[in-house]
């Protein structure tokens, strides 16, 4: 560690953010502590709750109190370890669910190692990997199903490659915007359609052979796509809802529910089990992105230095179609 302060990003009230330098705490026998090389915006919840854009007594509402420190994805290497750490030692490449800082300490079990051939702007998608692996779960894809994912922003591209990974034969994947259509195709789309949702029936049926596919994924945290995604699932079919609204209050149920027999099942990062959890999917997203069944190429678009925050975020808010990957690069010290 450098003898400077760390660093860390901070929201100081709606649409306020800074970087800050504060102390870090003695390190506990449990813990480790961990240089920052990068860390990855969540552009869905970090924009939420930069904007505030969440009604009153929603789970956002109680949990943004200001200071409010953002981010939890960021990967980084082991400095020092804890009297009580046997799996880590110093110059380790890990990954951690932690915060925009450029260095933390962390439980040496919250930390995950990252293989040798990942880079840190690869490794770097892990949470929201892991998110999407959420909503692939209660999917329960079986091999040569269909899914229709709607939005194609980072959790939609992440569930794109858990569906591939799946092995499901029509994989659809639905935005308004162009652009990213192209990032879709090479992470395992079989079909794009552009365009606004409530107008897609008639190119999701062409795109899925005749018929509407089992599984609609919406991963956007937009309330009025709910009602259009309920539409496009088959009868007796799945719809997942992927992408955190923070106004649930303006999703609407239609007939389509009851009168065809629909499953709608939400998906949150928080929905860990014994069997899937942090480290465990963690770990399969590690191995199949190490080993190329889980391409990341081309992912990140815009890259800021800490200081640089405030556009970074002006950028996510502005020119949220632009944007895929936000970087923040903690490795200039």
């Amino acid at each position: 560690m450098t003898s400077a302060s760390p660093s860390r990003l901070v929201f100081t009230g709606r649409q306020q953010v800074s970087l800050e330098s504060f102390t870090l705490p003695e390190l506990k026998p449990a813990e480790v502590r961990l240089r920052i090389e990068r860390t990855l915006m969540s552009t869905g919840t970090e924009n939420i709750v930069f904007n505030r854009h969440f009604d009153p007594g929603t789970h956002w509402d109680r949990w943004v109190k200001y200071p409010f420190y953002p981010g939890y994805t960021a990967v980084g290497v082991v400095e020092a370890v804890g009297s009580e750490v046997t799996a880590l030692q110093p110059g380790d490449r890990v990954a951690s669910r932690t915060g925009h800082a450029s260095a933390v300490n962390a439980k040496a079990s919250e930390c995950f190692p990252i293989p040798a051939v990942l880079d840190w702007d690869e490794a770097v998608w892990f949470s929201l990997a892991k998110i999407a692996f959420h909503g692939a779960s209660v999917a329960r894809y079986t091999l040569g199903d269909s899914v229709l994912i709607i939005g194609a922003g980072p959790i939609g591209q992440m569930s794109t490659r858990w569906a591939r990974a799946a092995g499901c034969a029509s994989i659809i994947v639905a935005d308004a915007v162009p652009d990213r259509m192209a990032l879709a195709s090479a992470g395992g789309a079989s079909a794009t359609i552009v365009g606004p949702i409530a107008e897609a029936k008639d190119a999701v049926v062409a795109a899925c052979g005749g018929h509407l596919p089992r599984v609609v994924i919406d991963s956007t945290g937009n309330a009025a796509v709910f009602s259009a995604a309920l539409s496009l699932a088959a009868d007796r079919g799945t719809v997942v809802v992927l992408g955190d609204t923070g106004q649930p209050g303006s999703q609407t149920l239609t007939s389509d529910v009851i009168m065809r027999g629909l499953t709608i099942v939400g998906a949150h990062d928080g929905h860990n089990t014994t069997a899937w959890n942090n480290q465990s999917i963690t770990e399969l997203f590690f191995t199949l992105a190490a080993t190329g069944r889980f391409p990341l190429d081309g992912l990140n678009t815009h890259r800021f230095t800490p200081a640089q925050c405030e556009e970074a975020y002006a950028v996510a808010n502005r020119a949220r179609a632009r944007t895929m990957g936000i970087v923040f690069d903690w490795s200039a010290r």
